[in-house]
């Protein structure tokens, strides 16, 4: 997400087949968004750790690559390779982070994958993405792999099948910026609708009021992600 903005424009913009898993996992990778890095997922690190797990902060060039070459990369030679060869591996992703696993897993096997945590991700694509990519200096700033998250015939989200892994997601509903919004069905988090956060074989489903750009320090956000990895469901009221 480019400067602190997922799909950044130039000009408007400023039967589940995970290995079993114990509540104390052993490691769990963290996948940035589009034009962000590994500090975008900085937050998530030292709760994970105060679990007792070891944390694989992945940072991987998202805006030189299309998805294709960017999924084993991020994925697998600089995510679930640096974890031990035996030990269950869990993923928390933000945004296209999770569509690098989803196309990762649909060509590949993660022999020791335990659960997975989407935060935002745009499974069924973006409308931001058809209405925008279009405009000069988008595909400069978002690069190939950004140009492949709309909803049209070219998207990678809209060609996968439903996750046959332990998976929840968690959706924002909260936007600080209506330019984008009014491309999106509402309720949504200013660059993907909540809609668009689903995929059929989904575990668990939550809506936070946060925005897509910030939901990852969000204290609730990492809470429900942590909860998740452990047990394989989300925090509710009772």
């Amino acid at each position: 997400m480019g400067n602190a903005n997922y799909f950044a424009v130039p000009v408007l913009l400023g039967a589940l087949s995970a290995v079993p898993v114990t509540a104390s996992a052993d490691c769990v990778v963290l996948l940035h968004g589009l034009a962000r890095t590994a500090g975008a997922m900085r937050h998530l690190i030292e709760p994970f750790e105060a679990e007792g797990h070891k944390v694989i902060n992945v940072d991987y060039p998202s805006r030189k690559h299309t998805v294709e070459k960017l999924a084993p990369l991020a994925v697998k030679a600089l995510g679930y390779d640096k974890c031990g060869a035996t030990e269950r591996v869990h993923f928390v992703t933000h945004s296209m982070g999770g569509i690098l696993l989803r196309y990762y897993l649909q060509h590949n096997k993660i022999p020791t994958l335990g659960r997975v945590v989407m935060l935002a991700p745009p499974n069924q694509g973006s409308q931001v993405v058809d209405n925008l990519k279009s405009v000069p200096g988008y595909k400069l700033i978002n690069g190939p792999a950004g140009m492949q998250l709309g909803t049209d015939a070219q998207s990678i989200p809209m060609q996968l099948g439903a996750v046959d892994f332990e998976l929840g997601v968690i959706a924002g509903t909260k936007t600080f910026n209506p330019i984008l919004s009014q491309f999106l069905p509402n309720p949504d988090d200013g660059k993907v609708s909540v809609a668009h956060t689903r995929v059929d074989g989904m575990s668990d489903f939550i809506t936070l009021p946060v925005t897509h750009t910030f939901m990852m320090k969000s204290k609730a956000v990492i809470e429900q992600a942590v909860h998740f990895i452990k047990s394989g469901r989300f925090l509710r009221d009772q």
